[in-house]
């Protein structure tokens, strides 16, 4: 019997697992992969985590992260606009860092139950029971959702996600490329947008986010981004010059950006699973770290008696929103003015005529540093 059960361990999830192991109570996560493992993800991370990241004993200098202080957007016809990162940020691959955030997780004493997939749950007055594809059921007091943008985890436990008009397709490559270590730069093409940043070991994480109708009478993405992407002439020139690492790339299908709960028949959900920030605005990992810390504080009081399970799932809901559902709300908006022609073009030439705006909005997608 454990305290608290945690399905999926990216960031949100092990950064809720390191937060109640320090506070003594007692977890186990379950995660499909082995670590170290690669996910589609920008791997752009903002400043607002970093000190609580040192806190918790990530020496994210030593593992090579890149320091990211400088902005570059460019149209589909490969109109430029800069802007400097006032916050700014780092670059870190998920390999790495969920890694060390997994051991400094073990040494804490968090239980994992890896390469495992939840096959069904179910609460009986106070307890959850979970079953998994492992052979093997785990109960613990409370349940935490941390299984990222979508899994069938979802289905398992009925919960309703609304329909998103458009399916979208997240696509990412390791590459060598001489380019500038300090810039993160996001390039439009039609039906999305590609950004490249440094991460670890002299490397850049190239990602993309497309709509799935790109793919229509295509061989294949190859084909695709021959015949999509290379139209800005950015992108041509990074597919074109960079040395790719990996075999294939990495693909997630179906990425949803809709509204979704925070609370789903008592299970906490937090990173992704609670809401999903578009790649354009490019806080998502720091959006899931800050929202495992906050939920931890949370079921850290519902632990300790000083709030009941109503109690923790309404302030929990509360703080969520508060927190992140107006960044969610503007990055929406920002996704609406790009990855199309013309609406790109117009907001980049806009944006050009008046540069002080390009800080702002960049400021708008950020939360505060993050107090521990």
């Amino acid at each position: 019997m454990y305290d608290a059960i945690i399905i999926g361990g990216g960031l949100g999830g092990l950064t809720v697992a390191i937060e109640l192991a320090k506070n003594g109570f007692s977890v186990i996560v379950i995660e499909k992969h082995t670590y170290p493992f690669h996910k589609v993800c920008g791997e752009y991370i903002s400043n607002e985590v970093r000190p609580y990241l040192e806190h918790i004993g990530l020496d994210i200098d030593k593992l090579g992260a890149s320091s990211i202080s400088k902005f570059q957007l460019s149209s589909v016809r490969g109109k430029l606009l800069h802007s400097p990162l006032k916050m700014g940020g780092f670059g870190i691959s998920r390999y790495s860092l969920d890694y060390e955030l997994y051991k400094i997780a073990i040494n804490l004493g968090v239980h994992f139950e890896l390469n495992a997939s939840v096959e069904d749950t179910q609460r009986i007055n106070e307890t959850f029971f979970v079953d998994t594809n492992t052979s093997k059921t785990f109960q613990a007091k409370l349940l935490i959702g941390s299984y990222g943008k979508r899994a069938k985890i979802d289905k398992i436990i009925q919960r309703p996600i609304p329909k998103q008009t458009t399916s979208y397709l997240g696509i990412k490559y390791h590459i060598s490329l001489d380019f500038p270590k300090d810039l993160i730069a996001l390039h439009n093409f039609d039906g999305g947008y590609c950004g490249i940043s440094a991460i670890e070991d002299n490397k850049f994480c190239l990602c993309y986010l497309c709509v799935t109708s790109n793919l229509k009478n295509k061989s294949g993405v190859k084909q695709m981004e021959q015949d999509i992407l290379y139209k800005n002439p950015f992108l041509k020139e990074i597919f074109t010059q960079a040395d790719f690492l990996f075999k294939k790339p990495e693909v997630i299908n179906e990425v949803v950006f809709v509204t979704k709960s925070k609370v789903h028949e008592n299970i906490i959900m937090v990173g992704d699973s609670a809401g999903l920030i578009t790649p354009l605005a490019g806080n998502g990992m720091s959006i899931a770290i800050r929202s495992g810390f906050l939920a931890a504080q949370l079921i850290t009081e519902f632990f300790q008696g000083t709030i009941n399970r109503n109690e923790l799932e309404k302030l929990y809901t509360s703080t969520w929103n508060d927190n992140f559902r107006n960044q969610l709300w503007r990055g929406r908006q920002l996704q609406k003015l790009f990855g199309k022609e013309k609406t790109a073009e117009l907001a980049i030439n806009f944006l050009n005529n008046l540069p002080v705006l390009m800080p702002l909005i960049i400021r708008s997608t950020h939360g505060k540093v993050l107090k521990f």
